[in-house]
């Protein structure tokens, strides 16, 4: 159950969309230069997420086993829900903003 893409897979599409796409159009020497310092800060947080311990998902995945095996006991649509929203927070807060 692990979120995809990770925060690692999207510093580096971001990289490669900047390089391969918006670096070779930039004329202005200054914006150029700004590009490669954002790309150079952002091929840092890569490497710095790729020595991160990877999450352990399993109490995750425990829950959802329970859920499909009909195992639901009182407080779990609290859990799942708070789950939902903790992600939301992250992934998308203006969306989650919308239904608080």
């Amino acid at each position: 159950m692990s979120e995809r893409p990770t925060a690692q897979e999207l510093a580096e599409a971001i990289v490669e969309f900047l390089g391969g796409e918006v670096l070779p159009t930039l004329t202005d020497r200054r914006l150029r230069f700004r590009t490669l310092v954002a790309m150079n800060a952002l091929g840092i947080v890569h490497r710095e997420l790729a020595a991160l311990p990877l999450e352990d998902d399993a109490d995750r995945r425990e829950l959802a086993r329970r859920i499909r095996d009909g195992d639901v006991e009182p407080g779990m649509l609290a859990r799942v829900k708070a789950d939902v929203e903790a992600r939301l927070a992250v992934a998308s807060p203006r969306f989650l903003d919308r239904y608080r």
